[in-house]
């Protein structure tokens, strides 16, 4: 069974957790562009993405802007009341969602989702709570490997790349 729904934390995990500043004090973020292909083979199977993060970034904020991902939550103070209010929203089951974070604030929801991940950097005691734990780290295409991950033991990973190629 496919997620109904895929849900990711920001910075560990499409970032390499990081944050650079300028003299100004401006916050840049280094993103990998191999996780906008995750969302564009979710967006060709009609599955949802939701970015929640704890950060309040205009950075994520742009970045979600560029992907045309609608459900950027920035600031989000507990993970799975948001996940679980989206899911009431969507009329699906956190069952039936798809959730990779990379730190303690992520564990209520990794716990709670049917299909719980991380980057392979991750804490110990916190990647014990993933189903799938991946083989790159936060800002090398984690999110991207964990969709493709799903997708290939779902079978339709051949045919998202062959509609999309």
């Amino acid at each position: 069974m496919l997620p109904k729904l895929f849900i990711t934390d920001i910075d560990g995990v499409w970032t390499d957790g990081g944050m650079y500043y300028t003299a100004e004090g401006d916050v840049m973020k280094r993103f990998s562009v191999k996780d906008g292909w995750g969302v564009a083979f979710l967006r060709h199977l009609d599955i949802p993405v939701a970015i929640m993060t704890g950060e309040n970034s205009q950075v994520v904020a742009r970045r979600a802007e560029k992907l045309k991902i609608d459900r950027c939550y920035l600031g989000v103070k507990d993970k799975l009341a948001l996940a679980s209010s989206l899911c009431e929203e969507l009329g699906i089951s956190l069952r039936e969602v798809a959730f990779i974070g990379d730190d303690i604030n992520d564990l209520p929801l990794l716990r709670a989702v049917g299909f719980p991940g991380c980057p392979e950097n991750t804490p110990f005691y916190v990647a014990s709570h993933a189903r799938y734990i991946g083989g790159k780290s936060g800002g090398d295409g984690a999110f991207r490997e964990f969709v493709e991950t799903i997708l290939a033991q779902e079978g339709v990973l051949n045919d998202v790349i062959n509609a999309l190629s």
